[in-house]
């Protein structure tokens, strides 16, 4: 998070665009520790407890919570039956999806895991509703930045603190990860997902937990040349039905 939002930042100083006011800078800071800190942070914790189907469909529940936490603020946007429909269908697609590595495992520190997914769902869902109302007029790729800078900054703070840099490994393989996250990820991905904040109902945004499996299925299918079954495809038709719901 911090090398993507401190590359954005650089590239807009050289095209002498304008940086949020220090003013700002709050509300930014409150963002990164809410979006990227509770909800990534979050998930890529409870990872190391629960398993990758599990928590997919657990996360999948971010458009409820946005919904709710929407209803909540002061200009929530119209929720209707046929898109509260459709989130429930796009989930059901996503639970299609992930089924074969759906497994419940019993203990504490399973449940500790599910738990911290959905507060990573509830950061992420405040964090969308506080980003859309904040009184600011900046630009959306230098307030995602230093979003970017401030979040990763309080992960690094954490990671620190609580010895995780004894377990860092440095190889070709996790620096390639790196590289990746932080240009599709982190500069792709979450730039565009501010921008889209900005412009589109918060239920509409919401669908990228539903989307982002999907993709990576077809992309394991393209490129890794992974089988896709009839239960995956029904599965994206399914997403694809519920996003249509949504859209109305």
């Amino acid at each position: 998070w911090i090398p993507a939002g401190v590359l954005i930042l650089g590239v807009l100083r050289l095209r002498g665009e304008r940086l949020p006011p220090r003013q700002a800078w709050p509300s930014l800071l409150i963002l990164g520790v809410l979006l990227i800190g509770f909800g990534n942070g979050a998930v890529v914790w409870a990872e190391q407890t629960i398993p990758s189907g599990l928590t997919a469909v657990l996360v999948a529940a971010v458009p409820f919570w946005m919904v709710g936490v929407e209803r909540f603020m002061s200009r929530p946007d119209p929720l209707t039956v046929r898109r509260v429909g459709g989130l429930v269908v796009g989930f059901g697609g996503i639970v299609l999806l992930v089924w074969p590595e759906l497994r419940l495992d019993a203990g504490r520190s399973f449940a500790i895991g599910v738990g911290a997914t959905q507060v990573a769902c509830l950061g992420w869902a405040i964090g969308s509703s506080y980003s859309r109302r904040r009184g600011h007029e900046e630009n959306v790729l230098a307030a995602a930045a230093l979003q970017m800078v401030f979040g990763g900054a309080c992960m690094l703070v954490l990671a620190l603190a609580v010895g995780e840099a004894g377990r860092l490994t440095v190889n070709r393989t996790t620096l390639t990860a790196l590289v990746y996250l932080i240009v599709f990820g982190s500069i792709g991905g979450f730039s565009a997902y501010a921008y889209a904040l900005k412009h589109l109902p918060v239920a509409t945004v919401s669908l990228y937990a539903y989307v982002n499996p999907v993709i990576a299925v077809l992309l394991g299918t393209a490129i890794l040349q992974e089988p896709l079954s009839p239960r995956l495809a029904a599965a994206g038709a399914v997403v694809l039905v519920g996003m249509a719901l949504v859209r109305e």
